[in-house]
């Protein structure tokens, strides 16, 4: 596990001084935070991967260690620096990332999954380059391991559960639905089919999907939207362990 030296990524300004009044604080909590994409190999040159850039994970776990909690990130491949003071584990796949957050996920007291996990993977990957020889190509591929699906029943995870929906379609319903087969006390949705946000952008706006209700967050900076989404998350642990 490293540490990285860096204070903040490239693309997003310094947090303020203080965001929350001290005595307003809640006590520091561990959070796991997962980001970035997954790159799933097919031979040593080539992977099947997508379009997540891992800002808006990188952003969170450095808004969490602002507000004074203990941070843990999980990484695919991405090209941004580390937030200063956050714990940092590198992984490629899909497989490496499930493996990690087995490991380390049962010491937190918050899980966000924000990464962006490959569903499905070569079904073998081929210990030489494959070489242009047909007009056509076909490659089996076989399902992950459902990480964020894992979390409760595999993994045994009691605390707060955060999941991420990134869709083009029907936004609430399949975040709502995602939150209930997964077992989230709270699903962050974005529409990755608009211009402008989500995917490659320094920009996001979300939908807040709860057991029992839905708000939304108007677009902004992924850096402003990590604050809020923090204060909605240690609020939602705060409200579960009084409850």
């Amino acid at each position: 596990m490293s540490r990285s030296q860096n204070s903040f990524l490239p693309c997003v300004p310094p947090l303020p001084a203080c965001h929350i009044p001290p005595a307003a604080q809640t006590p520091g909590v561990k959070v796991l935070v997962t980001a970035g994409p997954t790159r799933e190999p097919i031979d040593p040159v080539r992977f099947l991967t997508n379009r997540s850039s891992g800002k808006m994970g990188y952003t969170l776990a450095g808004a969490f260690v602002h507000e004074g909690h203990s941070v843990l990130l999980v990484s695919g491949p991405t090209n941004l620096d580390v937030p200063e003071n956050v714990d940092f584990i590198p992984v490629e796949t899909a497989a490496e990332m499930h493996d990690v957050v087995s490991k380390h996920i049962g010491r937190m007291d918050i899980a966000v999954f924000a990464a962006a996990v490959a569903d499905y993977t070569p079904a073998s990957v081929q210990p030489q380059k494959i070489k242009k020889s047909g007009d056509t190509l076909t490659l089996e591929l076989v399902r992950t391991a459902d990480i964020l699906g894992s979390a409760r029943q595999s993994f045994g995870f009691r605390g707060t559960l955060v999941g991420f929906a990134a869709e083009t379609e029907n936004l609430e319903a399949n975040a709502r639905d995602k939150l209930v087969r997964k077992h989230c006390d709270l699903v962050i949705a974005n529409d990755v089919s608009q211009p402008g946000i989500g995917f490659d952008s320094d920009h996001n706006q979300v939908l807040l999907v709860y057991p029992d209700r839905t708000e939304s967050l108007p677009a902004a900076s992924k850096h402003e939207l990590s604050l809020q989404l923090v204060d909605a998350i240690v609020a939602l642990k705060k409200l579960m362990v009084e409850s």
